[in-house]
């Protein structure tokens, strides 16, 4: 009998014990949680003062589900259009998407767009650049120092557009 209280002592020590555990464990994830979100929330307000000292558009809101603080930036849509002028020999056309082709990737490789892609079918809007520069200013610069804009065969319509910081596309 002895040996049975014994063994009913030990077992609810040990789960006392495993419960304790269990609080501990579930008292450090809480803080876990909360210091990962100070340190977002100070990446969050770092990452925004950066951009406005680069004469970025910015503005933040926390999201109600995560209660995440979401920093919004204003990028510029560039939409490439059809041009006026698309009388080029096939030789020349092929000269000109290569020469465009190649200032998207510089554009890309030096930051200041963020991606670019063609439309499918044959419609009057021929493709899109998301510039990531201050300014539409020099978001429509840089979208008409494009050798098909120069050459006719394109021409941009630009729109402010605005994206959370750090998201992805899906």
């Amino acid at each position: 009998m002895n040996l049975l209280r014994l063994c009913c002592v030990a077992v609810l020590l040990l789960s006392c014990n495993d419960k304790n555990k269990e609080s501990v464990v579930l008292d450090q994830e809480v803080e876990d949680k909360a210091t990962t979100a100070i340190i977002k929330e100070q990446s969050v307000m770092q990452l925004k003062e950066q951009l406005k000292t680069k004469g970025f558009e910015v503005f933040e809101y926390v999201d109600e589900k995560t209660q995440d603080t979401i920093l919004m930036q204003q990028y510029f849509m560039a939409f490439l259009k059809t041009g006026k002028h698309r009388h080029q020999s096939d030789e020349e056309a092929k000269r000109l998407q290569e020469a465009h082709l190649a200032h998207l990737g510089k554009m890309y490789d030096l930051g200041y767009a963020d991606i670019s892609g063609p439309f499918g079918g044959d419609g009057a809007i021929r493709g899109i650049t998301i510039y990531n520069v201050p300014t539409l200013q020099m978001a429509d610069s840089l979208a008409n120092s494009d050798p098909m804009v120069k050459a006719g065969r394109l021409e941009i319509e630009i729109h402010p557009w605005w994206a959370a910081k750090g998201f992805k596309l899906r």
